[in-house]
């Protein structure tokens, strides 16, 4: 049953801070904090000003239903009408703003939407404090002082996921003979594992060294989703839209001539030119009906990240009067480079072969605000944190040409990014 804390009114108030506020991530509580970071910009939030939980529907016929987006636009903008809003500094990200996360599949529950009681942005040089409160008057234009120090994880214990290595590789092979065999073109494929500290994991210390690792990505925390995702969604200013895909993966080498290599390597691989295409195909069938003018390049670009390198591909698009940014997010999720080509049928085919309920991992993550702005990503290289325990996600995309104990290492390299972040320095 879907759940609203929706009160009848909201007064919401931002103002510019004067000076730099450094460090957003210090400014957080312990308790559900709440990010959208890239380097040193940003939004963070802490408390609840209202929420809106959705459950899944185990039931659905569609694997490709859209009913939590609408349901979720449809909250957003009976609470933005209802909703006092006395905005001083007027950008992306100000005014009344709610952070979200929605499950990979309708038939998962954890859609969430979160507006902060509390919300510190930076960008530009410029930052900026916004207050939500039930009462008008009720409000601060103080900067919140830094908190305590983000805890250390301490000790972590690992343990396998839902599938063996065994059992995912035969998934993997049963998958590419499905794939040759004419059922579809390529299925994204995930598993994953588990870490288990002894006391709850502080979500800032994760947040912090993701950041700091990967400030080209965008570092999330939204009700439990912690990440630093390297693939944009997408971004809406006014009526402008940018997108970002990645699809075909190569690790970085342990020297220029051996990274070197591995990039040309991975240009040159035909299977992972395939996948990328057909994600390339897939955003631009999704946001063709949505827009007025679309861009999208016909060769993609290498993106090198700490730990590995991508196939890239930027789009552009004007979207359509009328056009919201949740449509945006329902028509692009799931990429082909997270569920697969044709859409319905790799949807299918990873509920039978994946073993596992992805909820929320390689699902669609970020904020919107009142005004319409957006930043979405897709919730990639992350881990679902529950107290001491975090429960770790990772995937590739298979096509005809996919190996599955490459595939497998893949997987591997993609865990790092967050098996490092559980690990405390020597």
């Amino acid at each position: 049953m879907n759940a609203a804390l929706s009160p009848p009114q909201l007064f919401v108030r931002t103002v510019a801070l004067p000076g730099d506020v450094s460090g957003l991530v210090r400014h957080l509580p312990t308790d559900s904090p709440l990010a959208w970071l890239a380097g040193d910009e940003g939004i963070v939030g802490w408390g609840r000003a209202a929420r809106l939980e959705l459950d899944g529907d185990p039931g659905t016929a569609e694997p490709t239903d859209t009913t939590r987006f609408t349901e979720a636009a449809r909250w957003v903008d009976g609470l933005t009408e209802r909703s006092e809003v006395r905005d001083e500094v007027g950008r992306p990200g100000t005014g009344l703003v709610a952070f979200g996360t929605f499950a990979f599949s309708p038939a998962s529950g954890g859609s969430s939407l979160v507006v902060p009681r509390v919300l510190l942005g930076r960008r530009d040089g410029r930052t900026w404090l916004t207050t939500v409160t039930d009462r008008p008057g009720d409000r601060t234009t103080e900067p919140p002082r830094p908190t305590s120090a983000p805890r250390p994880v301490g000790p972590v214990s690992w343990s396998r996921g839902s599938l063996t290595d065994e059992r995912w590789m035969d998934a993997v092979a049963d998958t590419v003979g499905r794939i040759r065999a004419g059922e579809l073109d390529k299925a994204v494929l995930a598993r994953d594992a588990f870490a288990d500290a002894g006391s709850p994991i502080d979500v800032r210390t994760l947040l912090e060294r993701l950041r700091l690792r990967f400030p080209s990505c965008f570092t999330f925390s939204v009700d439990g989703m912690v990440g630093a995702t390297p693939e944009l969604l997408m971004r809406r200013e006014g009526d402008r839209l940018t997108s970002l895909v990645l699809a075909g993966t190569r690790p970085r080498g342990g020297d220029a001539d051996s990274d070197r290599a591995l990039a040309e390597e991975l240009l040159a691989s035909a299977k992972d030119v395939d996948e990328h295409r057909m994600a390339v195909d897939s955003l631009r069938t999704s946001l063709g009906p949505l827009t007025e003018e679309l861009d999208v390049p016909e060769r993609p670009r290498l993106l090198a990240l700490a730990n590995v390198q991508h196939l890239a591909t930027p789009a552009r698009a004007r979207l359509s009067p009328g056009v919201s940014a949740l449509d945006a997010v329902a028509a692009l999720h799931p990429t082909a480079a997270v569920g697969g080509t044709p859409t319905a049928a790799a949807m299918r085919l990873i509920a039978e072969v994946e073993g596992m309920d992805r909820g929320g991992y390689a699902g669609p993550v970020g904020w919107l605000d009142g005004a319409g702005n957006a930043e979405w990503g897709i919730a990639l290289r992350c881990a679902r944190v529950d107290g001491a325990r975090a429960r770790l996600f990772a995937g590739g995309g298979i096509v005809s040409r996919s190996e599955p104990r490459s595939e497998l290492a893949e997987t591997e390299s993609k865990f790092r990014v967050m098996r490092e972040a559980l690990t405390d320095p020597a």
